[in-house]
């Protein structure tokens, strides 16, 4: 757990340029009212030491939850407890004081209302939870120094959607909670190379001229994966031809292009067959290449826009919910054409043909005579 500075640090000359969020209030609310009132720790649910924003709070509740709640008559007369539960959170926060208790207490509003305080550290946790998770997936979308980037992401993005479930079952709708669409985040960075991803596409383009026969098993690759719009365009005339059973070559795929309207100004029809004959390669090694590329900058994308959620204070924890798992759909889409296109076809042996069982030995058979012959 990060540390966060301690009350009464001496850091009150320092000009407090991030002031403080609502939460702290709640949780300095809560913390007042279980001082106050020992026996409300019961009707406290869903929270951990973990889940207070400042470290020195979370240390306050543990101490809180370990000790025995006092007498109640005695709990009035004295400060025995007290000095019980500051003495066991010192020894993780250093810089409490018994000031600081007593600021807690004072600035507690109604003790009853601990279980409204408690929900609202709940869900700002929650809301911190995801944000995490979010980066978690956009970071790791982002790192093509890892050995395996799409199966790194993949577990991301897996933890991310448990959050998204765990949450769900926490924070059920209600009414007034319909989805939130805040405003998209930034354009994202492009995962890796932008030149080195059009060489790519180009490359798909020109072998899958080559060879249309290897092309036409690609269904998992769609104009959606590219970066490139006239490379979308082109890959959708090609396809477009081998579905129909049509001749394919630089030729005709150009003349496809121009037919789709692709051939607009300063698109010229030279350098797009120069473009569709410089082969090397496979067209399956350069589309699985661009689908990589896709799933990677779909993950990005989905993690920034998740932590855009959860930078909206506006949004509830069940709208966040719903956003998310909206999100996650479309990486969803993309992990199962990545799933089939990684997937080798399965091997089918030649039936083999049936033959009839050798006949079991037993007496000769002897024709039947018809009752006539007999008859005579």
């Amino acid at each position: 757990m990060p540390h966060t500075p301690a009350p009464d640090d001496d850091l009150d000359d320092l000009p407090d340029t991030h002031p403080l969020q609502p939460v702290y209030y709640a949780e300095q609310a809560l913390l007042g009212a279980l001082l106050l009132a020992p026996h409300r720790l019961a009707e406290v649910t869903g929270i951990e030491p973990g889940s207070f924003s400042h470290y020195a709070h979370g240390a306050l509740f543990a101490a809180i939850r370990t000790l025995p709640a006092p007498d109640t008559v005695q709990h009035a007369k004295n400060t025995s407890w007290l000095n019980a539960v500051l003495a066991a959170a010192r020894e993780q926060a250093r810089g409490l004081t018994p000031s600081y208790l007593h600021t807690l207490i004072q600035v507690c509003p109604w003790p009853r209302h601990a279980s409204a305080y408690a929900r609202m550290i709940e869900a700002d946790h929650a809301r911190r939870t995801l944000r995490a998770h979010a980066e978690r997936l956009a970071l790791t979308a982002g790192d093509l120094t890892l050995p395996q980037p799409v199966n790194a992401t993949l577990a991301a993005a897996d933890a991310l959607a448990r959050c998204v479930d765990d949450l769900a079952g926490r924070f059920p709708p209600h009414s007034g909670s319909q989805p939130r669409t805040p405003a998209r985040p930034p354009k994202d960075t492009p995962v890796g190379n932008d030149e080195e991803a059009l060489d790519e596409e180009r490359l798909l383009l020109a072998t899958a001229t080559a060879h249309p026969a290897e092309a036409e098993q690609m269904r998992w690759l769609t104009v959606h994966d590219f970066t490139h719009p006239l490379h979308a365009g082109l890959w959708q005339c090609l396809t477009a031809l081998t579905r129909r059973g049509a001749a394919v070559d630089p030729v005709t795929v150009l003349w496809e292009a121009q037919q789709r309207g692709l051939l607009t100004t300063g698109v010229d029809p030279a350098h797009l067959l120069g473009l569709l004959t410089g082969t090397a390669g496979s067209p399956q090694y350069w589309g699985d290449r661009i689908l990589q590329r896709a799933v990677l900058r779909t993950a990005q994308n989905v993690g920034h826009l998740i932590e855009t959620f959860t930078n909206d204070p506006a949004t509830t924890p069940y709208q966040v919910v719903v956003g998310s798992r909206r999100a996650l759909a479309d990486l969803h889409t993309l992990r199962t054409r990545w799933n089939h296109a990684n997937t080798p076809a399965p091997t089918t042996s030649p039936a083999r043909a049936r033959t009839s069982a050798p006949p079991r030995a037993g007496p000769p058979r002897t024709p039947v005579q018809s009752a006539s012959r007999i008859s005579r």
